[in-house]
């Protein structure tokens, strides 16, 4: 307990010493508690029906609409003209994303929602994996809370029970790597673009990407029930928030440690998985969640990582 609190107390200091880390930090954070909905909110709607194309793409069809609303509304200032360099950077960001996106949910409608969060928390060792072959320096520290985090998300899912299927398993494995890109592409764009600028551009791609996929499949759209839509509006509510967050969060911390800080994702899951699927976590299970929190205020004490270099014309669009 004193370490944990010695880890908030350095936080803290931290945040008020640089102030933009310390709102990378809240903002990774509270992107983590929105994506933790997703395999929740996907079971809900696969209850109702709902085949997994149509859930990704219209989920993110419904996140692209709240979020061109809420940029046309209150945010106009935030949607400048960008460069075709970048524009094409925003399109691969969000083309990678949705291919991931389609991954993970065909793997989630194969899988109990505790492995299948387990499975796509692997997207931290491929973040490491793609700065590391990228040529960025992985730091001792880096490594040591890697290996904590992914300890205690063994103990998290150590529990499940069952043989999993091993195609929703690769699936999930797949997805994890394409999320685990994304966020290494969406680290060097951000260097030069805006994550507020950039959030709507790569969640359109990512709109189109899935649209796509779903009209290839050339299946006719299943007939959805209220519940099964309430299902996917949600999950398209906390896309859009957790991708404006995640993008703000990234742009000030870098891939690994938003990586690092997003674990808390699987938390949330299964303690919603809990609440609203009747999922049980064992004790072993909440010692991983214990160990997982303490491998991310272990971040306190690590040295702070380089930024992407931010144009200086760029700083006037950070809140």
């Amino acid at each position: 307990m004193r370490c944990h609190l010695r880890g908030f107390r350095h936080i803290g200091a931290e945040s008020r010493s640089d102030p933009a880390r310390g709102r990378g930090i809240r903002n990774t954070a509270f992107s983590s508690f929105f994506l933790g909905w997703a395999p929740i909110l996907g079971k809900m709607a696969y209850a109702q029906g709902v085949t997994p194309f149509t859930l990704a793409s219209f989920r993110t069809l419904v996140a692209v609409l709240l979020l061109w609303a809420w940029y046309l509304l209150l945010h106009r200032d935030w949607l400048k003209n960008l460069h075709w360099k970048e524009l094409i950077g925003c399109i691969a960001v969000g083309a990678v994303n949705g291919i991931g996106s389609l991954l993970y949910y065909s793997g989630l409608s194969r899988l109990d929602a505790s492995l299948a969060s387990f499975l796509n928390t692997l997207y931290l060792l491929w973040v490491v994996l793609f700065l590391a072959a990228s040529g960025q320096p992985v730091g001792r520290l880096t490594l040591i809370r890697m290996g904590l985090a992914i300890g205690g998300v063994y103990l998290l899912t150590g529990g499940s029970k069952g043989e999993p299927n091993w195609l929703g398993a690769m699936l999930m494995v797949a997805s994890a790597a394409t999320f685990g890109w994304h966020l290494v592409m969406g680290q060097w764009l951000l260097a030069d673009v805006s994550s507020q600028t950039a959030t709507p551009y790569i969640l359109t791609s990512m709109a189109a990407t899935v649209g796509l996929a779903r009209i290839l499949q050339g299946k006719p759209v299943e007939v959805i029930s209220p519940e099964g839509w309430g299902a996917i509006v949600a999950l398209g509510a906390t896309t859009a928030i957790s991708r404006l967050l995640m993008f703000a969060g990234l742009r000030r911390l870098g891939g690994i440690e938003t990586a690092l800080i997003s674990l808390l994702e699987l938390v949330v899951s299964l303690g919603l998985a809990f609440l609203l699927l009747g999922e049980r976590m064992a004790p072993l299970q909440w010692g991983g969640g214990g160990i997982l929190v303490f491998s991310i205020l272990l971040g306190a004490r690590e040295e702070k990582p380089r930024r992407p270099t931010i144009p200086v014309g760029a700083a006037k669009y950070e809140r």
